[in-house]
């Protein structure tokens, strides 16, 4: 989404960033983190998981604001998103 115009205070305000985590033998493939997502960060991808269903994949790794909301509206539980900086320190560690 793109604006006409930027806020007074864009330079003193640090966007927060994440990383979206899929369980994908959990998920349905219902479509509502696809659906929901303000960034379109989700789409469902082709393959199919154990059950069948087709999963969400990840296409815009580096535009999600971690908003939590794909975690909020799951019924299965099956996707979360996680703060860049925690991601990294996960990364490092393991």
């Amino acid at each position: 989404m793109k604006y006409w115009r930027k806020p007074l205070d864009l330079d003193q305000v640090k966007i927060p960033h994440g990383e979206v985590r899929i369980i994908v033998e959990r998920c349905k493939g219902c479509g509502f983190c696809v659906e929901y997502c303000p960034k379109d960060v989700l789409v469902m991808s082709e393959e199919f998981n154990r059950k069948g269903y087709h999963p969400p994949k990840v296409v815009k790794s580096g535009e999600c604001v971690n908003c939590n909301l794909c975690e909020m509206i799951c019924p299965d539980f099956a996707i979360f998103s996680v703060a860049a900086e925690d991601a990294e320190s996960v990364a490092a560690v393991g």
